[in-house]
């Protein structure tokens, strides 16, 4: 359980996804590809403020919206519960750091790492409003979630899109349908630079995931620290949240979906 007051059907759907975690270690090193995501509680639990390290609760006295907030808190705390079940540890030994960039080698900006207790297993996270995911598998990975909001397509898209992506939200004609599009294309990219380890520093209208695709699609990078292709599979969140994950083309992987209650 984690928090006293959660419902018995809330706390059996966390006690059932948590357990699949435990009994999962060897097939996640080998393979397996788990993500969890939370819905994010109205108002965010104070007793996980004290599972947060200094920095983290620093940056959280700084934050002024509630649902900001929220979403930290429940977030940071939801990535240490799960993964203090997952190594067999308690929640406040999951201390966090960071990989070294594979383009500039600087430790302030490569991708998340879990560096206590020691584990081969590597992490990826994404929080917007209302939502949070984790990523964990034996090998690279990139998730990423957005939640829909009115956007000036044709503004981003030459920011985000390639000329090609572009033309093709051009032809949707329905406004709704080029929203879904555009944050299709988004998450896609994200996770592949998340997971690459530099993030939206890369010129994301230079990587095409082909949106119009909706199976899981290989696609190559294109950007410094990334020679091989990567596999890029959609994630089937509620809505108004889109998310996807990648993961390096050569792995069989079996990505597998939870949702858990905070």
């Amino acid at each position: 359980m984690m928090q006293p007051f959660t419902p018995a059907l809330e706390r059996n759907k966390i006690r059932e996804s948590v357990l699949t975690a435990v009994a999962a270690p060897e097939r996640i090193a080998t393979g397996e590809l788990h993500v969890w995501w939370w819905k994010t509680p109205d108002g965010a639990d104070p007793a996980g403020l004290h599972l947060l390290g200094p920095d983290e609760q620093r940056r959280v006295s700084k934050m002024r919206k509630p649902q900001t907030i929220a979403d930290y808190i429940t977030g940071r705390t939801m990535v240490r519960r799960i993964l203090a079940e997952l190594l067999g540890v308690t929640p406040g030994e999951i201390v966090f750091g960071r990989l070294a960039c594979p383009d500039c080698g600087d430790l302030g900006h490569g991708p998340p790492t879990v560096i206590r207790p020691q584990t081969p297993l590597r992490i990826s996270l994404s929080r917007t409003a209302g939502c949070g995911v984790l990523a964990v598998a034996g090998y690279p990975i990139g998730v990423d979630v957005e939640g829909a909001r009115s956007l000036d397509v044709d503004l981003l898209g030459s920011v985000v899109l390639t000329p090609r992506e572009r033309a093709l939200l051009l032809g949707r004609g329905d406004p709704r349908t080029s929203l879904k599009t555009f944050y299709r294309c988004w998450t896609r990219k994200e996770a592949i630079l998340k997971a690459v380890g530099i993030g939206i520093v890369a010129p994301m209208n230079r990587l095409d995931v082909q949106p119009e695709v909706l199976e899981p699609v290989t696609v190559r990078a294109g950007v410094s620290g990334s020679p091989r292709p990567w596999r890029i599979e959609d994630l089937s969140l509620t809505e108004p949240w889109t998310a996807a994950v990648a993961y390096p083309a050569g792995m069989s992987a079996t990505v597998r979906l939870e949702e858990i209650v905070p």
